[in-house]
């Protein structure tokens, strides 16, 4: 009998512990399904029991360290991780090679399993919460030698600190240097194999940012190698900011490279950029890098994987972050990729002094109401622009559900957050979906995403007025 009472009082424990998570913003683990490209429409993602899934997310690289113990910088990130689910969030990207993570720190080719246990603790936290993690594995640029970023220099791999490469060519073009990497893949498939929290492997944060060697011809002899390590997660690449012209031929090989299950497309608000599109409105900096992408034909899905606002040439975070109080760059990077075409919504830097500084969280859920219950790979969705004297208006045309998001054109970062100016009231306005819409018959609804509302909307012919709103609103349209 004691023994049964004790069983009863953990099973009693357990159920107060499970109520006191979900309370606080916890959702439970993902179950067996892993992420993969959807077989019913490759621009998009599903888990493999069948179900969509859109990655509502951010970068989250790593915790706090400033100051900070090991328990403490976790409790940070679960803070995040946290507030993240409680926000219907589902995904973060991490770096692996950061150095809170980094397994291979005292010597090259020389994996500290002690250490590991941190990122043990990291995905235990994302079952918890429900955040599937896209796992990055590197991110230097030098081993030692003309180091001009700190921060991404890891002298170890250098053969004077007894590491495998005369240099950082050497390291993506010499046989040892490839075949330690190999190595190094396969101990982190011993230990992280096969798990269904992790939404993909990605070799390298950035890569054509590196001093010199074959990048390219690198990552096609790579990437099957992540592919045979874990066979059941996607494996990606990603290249640095689309801001110049010069970059475009590298986007297309990486966006159509055999292997490479996601065409993952980086652009930041930069007024050092040379592509004028960086430096304006970013709804229409994030949507066009999306269709530049998409312009490539790369037959699989298409993520604004890393955006933001940066101060000229990525020499800082942007410095009107702390004016953005209201989270307008967020909204914008969130929404644009999304109904430009993109297989979700694009996922943000600066998790720390934006998001989190900003209390930012719950732009998230009003991006994940827009989308709740949505099959996407189900709707074959056509990307639109209407035009529109005071909007720009961004259409994703479907099968059953049709989704208009309107950005009003007069307000944007420099009005809001330069020049100090509040957003507008706008009254009145008109759409007409006719042509998009045709003949049948649908029923509408609006969804404020600036006050979490949702209110039905009169559609007649495929007319509509708008109600009043600030910034932006949404439609949902089905048939």
């Amino acid at each position: 009998m004691s023994g049964s009472r004790a069983i009863m009082r953990a099973m009693k424990a357990g159920l107060c512990l499970l109520v006191l998570s979900l309370a606080a913003g916890a959702r439970p683990a993902p179950d067996g399904s892993f992420v993969r490209v959807s077989p019913r429409d490759a621009r998009y993602l599903e888990l493999t029991d069948g179900s969509p899934y859109i990655p509502v997310g951010l970068n989250m690289i790593a915790p706090p360290t400033r100051g900070l113990s090991e328990d403490a910088s976790l409790e940070a990130f679960e803070t995040w991780l946290r507030n993240l689910s409680s926000n219907q969030g589902n995904y973060i990207r991490v770096w692996l090679s950061s150095p809170f993570w980094d397994i291979e720190h005292e010597a090259s080719g020389v994996y500290d399993s002690v250490k590991a246990r941190r990122i043990d603790r990291m995905l235990e936290m994302c079952r918890r919460y429900g955040i599937r993690v896209k796992m990055t594995l590197e991110h230097f640029r030098s081993i030692g030698e003309n180091v001009r970023q700190p921060w991404a220099d890891k002298a170890i791999h250098h053969v004077s600190r007894g590491g495998p490469a005369k240099s950082i060519a050497d390291f993506f073009d010499g046989g040892e240097p490839r075949d330690q990497f190999r190595r190094k893949i396969g101990w982190y498939a011993r230990r992280y194999g096969d798990q269904p929290i992790v939404f993909g492997w990605e070799l390298w944060n950035e890569v054509n940012a590196v001093r010199g060697g074959d990048y390219m011809a690198w990552t096609e002899a790579m990437l099957p190698e992540l592919r045979r390590a874990f066979p059941r997660n996607m494996v990606m690449q990603s290249l640095g900011s689309f801001d110049a012209a010069r970059i475009r031929e590298a986007y297309r090989r990486h966006s159509t490279m055999p292997g490479n299950d996601l065409a993952q497309v980086h652009r930041y608000l930069d007024l050092g950029a040379s592509l004028e599109i960086c430096k304006g409105p970013m709804d229409v900096l994030a949507a066009d890098a999306i269709r530049e992408v998409k312009s490539y034909d790369p037959g699989r899905p298409v993520l604004l994987a890393e955006s933001g606002a940066v101060e000229p040439r990525h020499s800082g975070p942007f410095k009107l972050y702390q004016a953005d109080r209201e989270g307008v760059l967020l909204h914008d990077v969130l929404f644009a990729p999304f109904f430009a075409g993109a297989a979700g919504p694009g996922q943000i830097w600066h998790w720390d002094v934006y998001v989190a500084g900003n209390n930012l969280w719950h732009h998230f859920a009003r991006f994940a109401d827009v989308v709740r219950d949505l099959d996407a790979p189900a709707e074959g969705f056509e990307p639109l622009m209407l035009e529109h004297p005071r909007l720009r208006v961004y259409v994703l045309k479907g099968r059953k559900n049709t989704l208009v998001w309107c950005r009003d054109l007069r307000n944007d970062w420099r009005s809001e957050l330069e020049r100090g100016e509040k957003p507008q009231s706008l009254r009145g306005l008109r759409l007409d979906l006719e042509a998009v819409l045709g003949g049948s018959g649908a029923q509408a609804r609006i969804y404020d995403p600036w006050k979490g509302r949702w209110s039905k909307a009169a559609l007649r012919k495929g007319r509509l007025t708008l109600p009043p709103f600030t910034r932006s609103i949404v439609l949902r349209i089905t048939r």
